[in-house]
């Protein structure tokens, strides 16, 4: 059974940093795109960062230079650090694992931490 469990989340205040972890079981990360996405109330769901299978990243352009995404594949774990927070940065932050697999989709998700930026 996969499983992809995030913690980390909570409440901070502005300019206040917090990392994110998402610890997989069930699945080989070394083999899977990782990503971290987001979802606020009443808003779509937001990609925000994303490392392939060789650590190459790439990031939504209003968290750049702010959050890092880094895999640890002998631990099965993915991590976000988020630094210098805004309150436009609350929302559900949720794990994501995916590959391609003889021409289908290996899609799996995590429940998902609480994130929430206020004074």
């Amino acid at each position: 059974q996969v499983q992809l469990v995030e913690s980390g989340g909570g409440l901070v205040q502005p300019g206040g940093s917090l990392r994110l972890s998402c610890a997989a079981s069930g699945i080989t990360i070394s083999t899977y795109f990782m990503k971290w996405y987001r979802q606020a109330p009443g808003k779509e769901r937001e990609l925000v960062a994303s490392t392939t299978t060789t650590g190459i990243t790439n990031y939504a352009d209003s968290v750049k230079g702010r959050f890092t995404i880094s895999r640890d594949n002998a631990k099965n774990t993915v991590d976000l650090q988020m630094n210098t927070l805004k309150p436009e940065d609350t929302a559900v932050y949720l794990c994501n694992a995916v590959r391609a697999n003889w021409g289908a989709w290996d899609d799996f998700w995590g429940q998902g931490t609480q994130v929430t930026v206020s004074s």
